[in-house]
């Protein structure tokens, strides 16, 4: 189950204890509680980083969502007691963490680069939101989030170097530009960015997802016994991280999946179904 940013303190902790007690899995977008609290409460995973995390704002109070909490964020310090407390906790109680930088990237002024087959995949209509959205972003005169993303990577790396288990994936909502399977392919790069090693990257992309479900016996490496699922890409993503989006086949549970014809089979519907 997932919760989202306005739940309580009590109402996230009634439905981690009844989720547990169903033996299902409880992840968050969480505001109205801080990572500390939810963990706390027993939380299995949390979303999206830094960018999900209010319990460094000034003027967080219980069970509130304050408004514009990341605006001090950029003079946040990853290294200091308070956000090494978080780490600490949530290492402990073997809580997880969700990175999903495509998704805030989009709020970065002119990032991610315009690529021809991200737009070619779009509806009309959701293309020409996604670049009007785009150029009202650059316009403004300044951008925190020019600050606060670099800072939120530095986040992840921080609880990733901590010990913590961090996964990644990718949310297609916000502006509608980090698109499924694309967007995984730029939070690649993007976690090269921050600072981690490409084999680092694909663990994180993998087996680390595989191990936040509890399902790494069954799938997330390549070993003798596990599901067969692959993705196969022409060129070497760790010499040459561009070459990350050189998709060519996909297996799932062993059945093999043309990728480019996939792909072309679904251009200009993105965001339409």
């Amino acid at each position: 189950f997932k919760a989202y940013t306005g739940i309580s303190g009590a109402e996230l902790g009634a439905a981690i204890d009844e989720a547990h007690r169903l033996g299902v899995k409880v992840t968050a977008h969480l505001c109205s509680v801080g990572y500390q609290e939810a963990v706390a409460l027993g939380i299995d995973n949390v979303e999206h980083g830094l960018f999900a995390n209010s319990e460094y704002a000034p003027n967080k109070r219980p069970d509130e969502c304050p408004p514009g909490f990341r605006d001090s964020y950029p003079d946040l310090d990853v290294s200091s007691p308070e956000v090494q407390r978080t780490f600490r906790d949530m290492i402990d109680a073997g809580v997880a963490m969700t990175s999903t930088l495509a998704v805030y990237e989009l709020s970065v002024p002119n990032r991610p680069p315009l690529e021809d087959r991200v737009l070619d995949m779009m509806a009309p209509a959701a293309r020409e939101e996604y670049l009007q959205t785009r150029n009202e972003i650059a316009s403004r005169d300044e951008s925190p989030m020019a600050i606060l993303f670099p800072k939120a990577q530095a986040f992840e790396k921080a609880f990733f170097d901590a010990g913590g288990l961090l996964a990644a994936g990718v949310d297609p909502t916000g502006m509608g530009g980090a698109l499924p399977g694309y967007g995984d392919q730029r939070n690649y790069e993007l976690l090269l960015e921050a600072g981690f090693t490409p084999e680092q990257v694909i663990q994180i992309m993998t087996l680390n997802g595989a191990r936040v479900l509890g399902e790494d016996h069954r799938f997330g490496s390549i070993e003798a016994g596990k599901l067969a699922d692959l993705v196969v890409i022409n060129g070497d993503p760790v010499q040459r991280e561009s070459e990350i989006r050189n998709v060519t086949l996909v297996f799932k549970e062993g059945v093999g999946y043309d990728s480019p014809k996939l792909i072309e089979s679904v251009k200009g519907l993105v965001g339409l179904r």
